[in-house]
Parts: C-alpha cells; structure tokens; sequence
C-alpha cells in the first residue's frame, strides 16, 4: 500500500473497523478500497469517485433500508452510482460531526448480510467499534489463510 494513500485518517479509521471483523481482508485501488470477506464485497470506501468530491463507505443495507436512510437523513447518507439500486447505500465520511459508531454498525450490518452464516454469527458490533478507538500495529491485507497453508510472510528486515 503505498504511503501517500494511508495518510487519510478517515481511511485507517475505516480499516481497522473492517478488518477486526472475522477473515475480512482489504484490496486497494488507487483511492479506494475494497473490503471482502472470503472474496464477497461488504463495503467500499470511495475517494472522489468519478470526480464527485466525496469521501464515503459504501455498505449492503436490508431491502428498502437504503431509500429510508437517504429520504431521513440526505446531508449524510446517498445512493452510490451503480450499486444504490442493489440495495447500497453510502455514508459520507466528509461531513462534520462524523459518528464513528454509527460507520461501524453499518458496516458490520452490511458484513453479516454478505458473509457466509456461520461468520456473520462471529461479527460483533461492539469489536468493530472497539477497533475505532484501539491502535493496532499493522491491519491485516491480501488473502486470508487456506486450511492446511501458513498465511504468507511480509517482507522487511530479517531479525538475527
């Protein structure tokens, strides 16, 4: 990942909330961010995208969910291009008075409807709120583990 990309708070915020919850990985492009769970999107973080301005995460809300978040609160939440009508919405991170907590509930709603049964029974609300206010020293990314082969090992400076 390169370094000018994580400079944005609001991205490593948005990270650590994703990522503690259980084998969720992240994919980077450019500005974005792709956040999957056994290869299965669960939120997007979207960084001036197609020249808009905004900075926001895009999240799976139950059907309906959507339209109602954007009808009540339209300073905050809209539909994202292409994926709004399939029942997305997107949360501006933007805005002033930004509540974190709100950012992580939706974004482990949007988890436990994407991820497989038996994962969305793991993902805790208050974990991914936890992660908000926590320092972790590296979140994870890439692929996560297959059974039977060791997670792959980052390069650096060997340890003697």
């Amino acid at each position: 990942m390169k370094k000018a990309y994580t400079k944005d708070g609001r991205l490593a915020r948005l990270m650590k909330i994703c990522l503690a919850l259980p084998e969720a990985i992240q994919e980077s492009a450019g500005r974005h961010a792709t956040f999957l769970v056994r290869k299965d999107t669960f939120a997007y973080y979207l960084n001036d995208h197609h020249g808009d301005g905004i900075v926001s995460v895009c999240c799976k809300v139950q059907p309906g969910d959507n339209e109602a978040l954007v009808a009540a609160h339209p300073a905050k939440f809209y539909m994202p291009a292409y994926i709004g009508p399939r029942g997305w919405v997107a949360l501006r991170l933007d805005v002033s008075g930004l509540d974190w907590n709100e950012v992580a509930e939706l974004v482990v709603g949007s988890y436990k409807l994407i991820a497989p049964k038996r994962l969305a029974l793991l993902a805790n609300s208050e974990r991914a709120k936890a992660a908000v206010t926590s320092t972790s020293p590296r979140p994870r990314t890439g692929p996560p583990a297959r059974k039977n082969e060791p997670r792959r090992m980052r390069s650096g400076p060997v340890k003697k």
